[in-house]
């Protein structure tokens, strides 16, 4: 191993994967850390820690920053996990300006892979089948009504520059077109700076399933089994297992032979992911490539032996891979259950908060992936992950026990979860049975469990803590005091386990005892406010779009009536509890 010093370009549960990995290989792990992370888990195990600013709102995307603190801290490569700069062309090519090895593909690749206009092209050109689409962007709303119509609905628009769910919208018949269009390009533009999108067949009955693979820079390009990654909210994912149920032995080859065959169109090194769409008969088109390593890859390294983020960083110092293909070797069943700080029961909305009280399920079969400590805030400005729950078993039977058993002992307080939901979904007749599409929850319903009535408590933007941390110049120090922390507001919940039931209206607003206030139920930014004082609304019709988290929530009437009064606008931050609009009596 080449590389002394690691500086992880990301935070949460990823940080501290690579931080485990970079241990694993006797190289130094460094940090870095956003406002209100002084404390977090993976800069109290990482080595060395540096403070970045935000100055700009958005710390983990600041390159000249982070750009900075690697070369402060010494170190000779960067590993940028997933998510926030991990599929930036230009900040890997910063990189390798700076002689700082970037743990990932070139910068090529990334940005051939990057376009998913242009990954479609090259998809074709390598012989690898594509959902029917559009090959260049919609030129406006008049260009995507003709293009759906000529493809035929449902129809999906998708963020050229996208992923992760972002820029994606669904219209099912010719009146929502121009909706689906504006939404994809508006959250594209916000997200990946590029306003450019897409159409492509919308295949709404298929499974999701993707090929991970690794390749080096000695020619050696490998796929390493799939994953089913079906059950998902707003097209992000919530459940993935390994090996896909049912999947045809042809099949799974089918899809391993076109992923090698787009990493090496391309030039491709390190780990990545080729996502694609089966149908029933077995019929496959590609989606997507993720060039970095994904969220579930915990589940592909429990069922080949193989820890991937360490082989990340021995590919990136520049050693072959450690495996062959005729090597490779998979053995029982693995699942991931994503824990949120959601509530299911209003259409998954992101709840940020402190957490007050978190125990981990043990025992043989189980793997937590996490950062999160009894006393964390979940920080309305990142994703809602609370922790990856990973299980294993020498088959699926054992593996969906072990899920179960592992869910019961999972408490968390402060904040709501999918715990339950995930309880909910072991116990399924249709999931036990495996196979499910991307329409599971659509069609089942029943598995989302009833909204939330807890007591968040919510961070303010500008809350302080009560600590005292040594800097010097940015740079944090192991050496450091803290005064007597503040208690966290406790839940009124006991566990995530067994929600209380309430009534709830809508997908996300609700009345305030019967008043004719809609209150938010979560802090973020409006982004779009949908009605008009003296407008007649009916219960349950959208009337703000609020993002937080990473996410775009609809708050939707309470109940019928007139819009008495509209209390926000476009680019407003609002609090939990805030009202949104009034709503009178028919």
């Amino acid at each position: 191993m080449s590389f002394d010093r690691v500086l992880i370009a990301n935070r949460g549960e990823i940080a501290v994967r690579v931080i485990r990995a970079c241990r694993d290989l006797g190289c130094s792990p460094v940090a870095i850390y956003g406002p209100r992370e002084e404390g977090a888990l993976h800069v109290r195990l990482a080595d060395d820690a540096y403070a970045i600013s935000d100055a700009n709102g958005l710390p983990y995307l600041d390159i000249d920053q982070i750009l900075q603190r690697a070369a402060e801290s010494g170190a000779n490569a960067v590993h940028p996990g997933y998510g926030f700069l991990a599929e930036n062309a230009t900040f890997a090519q910063r990189c390798a300006e700076a002689g700082i090895v970037f743990v990932g593909p070139p910068a090529t690749a990334i940005a051939a892979m990057g376009s998913k206009i242009e990954a479609r092209a090259i998809a074709v050109q390598a012989g690898v089948p594509v959902v029917p689409g559009t090959g260049e962007p919609l030129a406006g709303v008049k260009a995507a009504v003709a293009t759906a119509n000529a493809i035929g609905f449902p129809v999906a628009f998708k963020a050229s520059a996208g992923g992760g769910g972002r820029g994606f919208r669904v219209a099912q018949t010719a009146d929502e077109v121009e909706d689906a269009f504006n939404g994809s390009s508006g959250e594209a533009s916000r997200y990946f700076g590029n306003p450019a999108v897409y159409a492509e067949r919308y295949l709404g009955a298929a499974r999701h399933i993707e090929m991970q693979l690794m390749a080096d820079r000695h020619g050696n390009a490998v796929w390493l089994g799939e994953r089913d990654c079906s059950v998902q909210r707003r097209h992000q994912k919530l459940i993935e297992e390994a090996p896909a149920v049912d999947l045809r032995p042809e099949t799974r080859q089918a899809l391993g032979e076109a992923s090698v065959a787009l990493a090496r169109a391309v030039g491709y090194e390190n780990a990545g992911t080729v996502e694609f769409m089966v149908e029933p008969s077995g019929e496959f088109f590609f989606l997507e490539m993720n060039t970095r390593i994904q969220v579930e890859h915990t589940i592909t390294e429990e069922t080949t032996g193989i820890d991937l983020v360490r082989e990340q960083l021995l590919v990136a110092a520049g050693e072959p891979l450690s495996f062959a293909q005729e090597s490779i070797e998979t053995k029982g069943h693995a699942i991931q259950l994503r824990i949120n700080a959601e509530d299911p029961g209003r259409n998954f909305a992101p709840m940020p908060g402190a957490i007050d009280r978190l125990r981990f399920p043990l025992g043989p079969g189980v793997r937590i992936d996490s950062a999160a400590e009894p006393g964390s805030v979940v920080l309305p400005a990142y994703d809602s992950l609370i922790a990856k729950l990973v299980i294993t078993g020498r088959d699926r039977d054992e593996a969906l026990a072990r899920a179960r058993r592992a869910l019961d002992e999972f408490e968390i307080g402060g904040v709501p979860s999918t715990v339950g939901f995930h309880r909910r979904v072991m116990d399924d007749p249709a999931f036990i049975a495996g196979g499910v599409t991307t329409r599971y929850l659509t069609e089942h319903p029943e598995v989302i469990p009833p909204a939330w009535d807890g007591t968040v408590a919510v961070p303010e933007d500008d809350f302080s803590q009560n600590e005292q941390v040594m800097e010097v110049n940015g740079r944090r120090f192991t050496v450091r005091t803290y005064g007597q922390p503040l208690a966290p507001a406790r839940s009124t919940t006991p566990s995530n386990r067994q929600p209380p039931r309430r009534n709830s209206n809508g997908a996300g607003g609700r009345g305030s005892h019967g008043s004719n206030e809609l209150i938010s139920p979560i802090q973020g930014t409006v982004l779009r406010v949908a009605v008009e004082i003296g407008a007649a609304v009916a219960a349950g019709d959208l009337v703000a779009v609020v993002e937080a988290m990473k996410m775009e929530n609809e708050i939707r009437a309470h109940k019928a009536g007139a819009v008495l009064d509209v209390l926000v606008a476009p680019a407003d931050r609002i609090a939990a509890g805030a009202v949104l609009a009034r709503i009178g009596e028919d």
